[in-house]
């Protein structure tokens, strides 16, 4: 992963999603998933361009799929957006940077 996205797990998810004074973008994907492959550099410019307003990040639903049931992540990409803990937008499937912008924007 970039420099500036972060991986969640269920060990850091509470502390550094739900319990954030900023908003965070959440990707939910898996190693084999092709369009989460895709999705991947677009995350990592999302994440250099709002580095200190939005913290990006990741969560591996195959090694922490009980953050993605939690969430009833059922397809990939799933892409949520957190804002003072609760999820406030979702898109699923590939989608370009000015959709995931949008999401954020309209956050902050």
């Amino acid at each position: 992963m970039a420099g500036n996205v972060l991986e969640f797990t269920e060990a850091n998810f509470s502390s550094q999603v739900l319990e954030s004074s900023q908003p965070v973008l959440v990707d939910f994907w898996a190693p084999w998933c092709g369009p989460c492959k895709m999705l991947g550099p677009t995350i990592d410019e999302i994440a250099n361009d709002y580095a200190g307003k939005c913290a990006v990040g990741k969560v591996n639903t195959d090694s922490d799929g009980n953050i993605a049931s939690q969430y009833g992540i059922q397809g990939i990409p799933t892409v949520i957006l957190f804002k003072n803990g609760q999820p406030v937008d979702r898109s699923v499937g590939l989608v370009n940077k000015a959709k995931l912008a949008s999401m954020i924007d309209k956050a902050l």
